[in-house]
C-alpha cells in the first residue's frame, strides 16, 4: 500500500513510516470513546488512514505491541468517520496475565464495547476489516491465514466515503510504541450471505 495516500487525524507524540511499516510512539491520555456507560467523551486518539469511495474491499494489517505496559494501552485497526461514527478493533493491556482483544463500534455519539479475555503474552495480532456498503466485519488473526470473526456491524454514516487504517493510544498515564506491518487493501474477503431470505 502507498502511505502517501494516508493522512494524520491528530499526530502521536512521534511516528516514522516506511514503504511497510508504521511506528507510532503514543502521547499518554489519549483515547477514543463516546459516553456509554463512563459517561465521558475522549476524542484525541492519533488515527492513520485512507480514504475509498469503494463499496467493497478488505484491509489487512499486523499490529506487534510488545512495548504496551500499562492498562489500556492499545493499537489495531480503525475506520474513523468523525468523532461520534467509528469503529475499532484492537488488544487492550491490562495486567501480567491477561488483556482484552474487542472492537467498538459508536454510532451517533454512543460507543460499546464487546471483548474476550486473552493471555498477555500475545503480542501480535493481525485484523481484517471488511466492507459491504455501510454494512462491516473485523476479524482477527494470530498467523494472517486463517481469520475469526470479532463483530459484524452497521454503521450508520457508512454509506458512502469512508476513512480506514490504523490508529494506537495510550488512556492512562503510559506511552509505547505500536508497530504496523504487512498492510494489504484487497478484493473483499466477506462473502455475501447465502442463508434464508429476508422475511
Amino acid at each position: 500500500m502507498n502511505l502517501k495516500n494516508f493522512k494524520w487525524t491528530r499526530f502521536p507524540e512521534s511516528y516514522r513510516l516506511a514503504e511497510d511499516r508504521i511506528e507510532i510512539i503514543t502521547k499518554p491520555h489519549t483515547d477514543l470513546w463516546q459516553n456509554t456507560y463512563y459517561h465521558f467523551q475522549n476524542d484525541n486518539a492519533p488515527v492513520f488512514q485512507m480514504e475509498t469511495d469503494e463499496k467493497f474491499f478488505s484491509f489487512v494489517v499486523k499490529t506487534n505491541f510488545e512495548d504496551s505496559h500499562q492498562r489500556f494501552d492499545q493499537c489495531g485497526i480503525v475506520m474513523y468517520l468523525d468523532s461520534e461514527n467509528w469503529l475499532k478493533g484492537s488488544i487492550e493491556y491490562e495486567n501480567e496475565d491477561y488483556q482484552h482483544l474487542g472492537s467498538v463500534v459508536t454510532n451517533q455519539g454512543f460507543s460499546d464495547w464487546a471483548t474476550t479475555e486473552i493471555d498477555a503474552s500475545i503480542k501480535s495480532m493481525w485484523y481484517r476489516l471488511s466492507r459491504r456498503e455501510d454494512d462491516f466485519c473485523i476479524e482477527c488473526s494470530t498467523d494472517g491465514k486463517v481469520f475469526q470473526q470479532m463483530r459484524i456491524c452497521h454503521m450508520l454514516k457508512g454509506n458512502d466515503k469512508v476513512r480506514f487504517g490504523v490508529y494506537a493510544c495510550s488512556p492512562e498515564a503510559s506511552s509505547f510504541k505500536a508497530i504496523f506491518t504487512n498492510m494489504q487493501l484487497m478484493d473483499c474477503q466477506w462473502p455475501a450471505h447465502d442463508g434464508h431470505l429476508p422475511d
